[in-house]
């Protein structure tokens, strides 16, 4: 398993950005514009983590610019953590057999979303291809919420 980013929520992408970026020194990886989801991510790296970020193998910040307003409250602006795994099929059994509540199964083959003990949120992405949809991910429903 390796970390790779932690989201938070955004109300103003340009403040945020001049926070993050101006006055604390990060830098802008990459951006996704999402317009049928009518949201902005934005990847940030520390500046001595630039170049490996650019190579996916560093953590980020994710910052989550939702297009349609919203007021976050009770922590909605802190959105996950993120980690790559080996294999998300055997992963979720595991974290299954051992009670966890796979809040978002991997139909996908790709993601899942869990939560700690805690409530916090937490994205595991197969690393690599996404593994061929299978049972019983593949027809189990989402739980809760993420």
């Amino acid at each position: 398993m390796r970390y790779l980013h932690t989201m938070i929520r955004v109300s103003d992408l340009d403040q945020s950005l001049d926070f993050f970026c101006e006055k604390l020194g990060m830098v802008e990886i990459k951006r996704h514009e999402v317009e049928q989801g009518r949201f902005t991510l934005v990847f940030l790296a520390a500046p001595e983590d630039v170049e490996a970020a650019r190579l996916s193998s560093a953590p980020m910040v994710e910052l989550t610019y939702n297009w349609d307003p919203e007021e976050y409250s009770g922590g909605r602006n802190f959105g996950h953590l993120a980690y790559s795994v080996d294999d998300i099929y055997a992963l979720c059994q595991k974290l299954m057999d051992a009670g966890v509540v796979i809040n978002r199964p991997p139909r996908d083959g790709r993601m899942a979303f869990i939560r700690s003990p805690d409530g916090i949120s937490v994205e595991l992405l197969q690393k690599g291809e996404a593994l061929e949809p299978s049972e019983p991910w593949l027809s189990m429903e989402n739980t809760g919420t993420w």
